[in-house]
C-alpha cells in the first residue's frame, strides 16, 4: 500500500490490484474499488476518515470486470468513466464475469452487483472536469481495453494510468496500434504535465520519473517485438528474454501468447 497526505493506493492479494483514494479540498475520488469484500470494506473506511463532508467519485479507469465490481459499495458517489464504458454493449457479460467471480470463491458482499451508471462521460483528449478548484484532466487510452482512459490531477501531480505502465505486466493487448498510440500519448503526458506519481492498475505506483519512463519504453518495445517477431525481422529469443523479466511470468504467459494472437490476426496471418 502507498500512502501519503492526500492519497491512500490499496493493492489488492488478487493479481496486485490497485484501488485509489485521493482527498482534495473539494472532493474524495476513489479509483477502481476491487476485490474482496473485505478490501472493499476498508476501502469504503478510508473514504468515510477522509470524506469531511466532502461528495464522494468514483472513477473506473476502464469496464473490465475487476475494475468495477466495488460500484455498488457507494451508492451515494457520483461517478466518472469513459462514453465507451457508459455506452458498453456486454454489461450482462461484465455482471456474470463478477457473479462467477463470486461463485467460485463463495463470495457474500454486503452491497448489490450492478453495472455502474456513468454521469460524468469522458469521450475526447483533453477533456476536463473541475469539481470546485480540483481540476481532472482525461486522456482516451486505448489498447488494452476499447474504453480506458488515463486521469492527471495536476495540483497534486497524479497521473492514475488505469492497466497500463506496470511494473508486473506486459501489456495485455485487445488492439496493439491503439496501444501503441496510447504509450506514445503517456510519454506526451510526461513532458506536459507535472507528474510527481504514477498510479497503474496493477503492480507499484512510483513517484520516480526513470522509472516510469522505463516502463512505456519497454512496453513500447515489447509490443513492436512481438510484431517484429511475428514478421520475421527479429528473433524470439528477444521476446522470451522479455517476459521473463517480470516476477510472475508463469501466471502471465498465457497473455502473452494472447498478444501474439492478436499481433498475427492483425497482420492477416491467422
Amino acid at each position: 500500500m502507498y500512502e501519503d497526505s492526500h492519497t491512500t493506493v490499496f493493492q489488492s492479494a488478487l493479481v496486485l490490484t490497485n484501488s485509489t483514494v485521493i482527498e482534495t479540498d473539494d472532493l474524495v475520488l476513489v479509483i477502481d474499488p476491487a476485490w474482496l469484500p473485505n478490501e472493499v470494506e476498508q476501502i469504503k473506511q478510508e473514504v468515510d476518515r477522509r470524506q469531511k463532508g466532502r461528495p464522494v467519485y468514483l472513477l473506473f479507469t476502464h469496464s473490465h470486470f475487476d475494475h468495477v465490481l466495488g460500484y455498488g459499495a457507494f451508492p451515494e458517489a457520483k461517478t466518472i468513466g469513459s462514453v465507451g464504458t457508459k455506452k458498453h454493449p456486454e454489461k450482462a457479460n461484465i455482471l456474470n464475469k463478477i457473479k462467477m467471480f463470486d461463485d467460485e470463491l463463495y463470495l457474500h458482499r454486503n452491497y448489490g452487483i450492478h453495472y455502474p451508471n456513468i454521469d460524468y462521460a469522458i469521450e475526447e483528449d483533453g477533456q476536463t472536469l473541475s469539481i470546485g478548484k480540483t481540476k481532472l484532466t482525461f486522456y482516451q487510452a486505448q489498447g488494452h481495453s476499447s474504453d480506458g482512459f488515463f486521469t492527471l490531477i495536476d495540483s497534486l501531480g497524479v497521473f492514475i494510468a488505469g492497466d497500463h505502465l506496470s511494473d508486473v505486466e506486459f501489456p495485455f493487448i485487445e488492439d496493439s496500434k491503439e496501444y501503441e498510440r496510447t504509450l506514445e500519448k503517456a510519454e506526451w503526458i510526461l513532458q506536459h504535465h507535472p507528474v510527481q506519481l504514477l498510479i497503474p492498475g496493477h503492480g507499484s505506483p512510483t513517484k520516480k520519473m526513470d522509472e516510469i519512463i522505463r516502463r512505456q519504453k519497454g512496453d513500447l518495445e515489447y509490443i513492436r517485438t512481438i510484431r517484429n517477431v511475428v514478421l520475421g525481422i527479429e528473433e524470439n529469443i528477444k521476446l522470451d528474454q522479455y517476459i521473463h523479466r517480470y516476477e510472475f511470468v508463469d501466471g502471465i504467459r498465457g497473455y502473452h501468447k494472447k498478444n501474439i494472437e492478436v499481433i498475427k490476426k492483425e497482420l492477416g496471418l491467422l
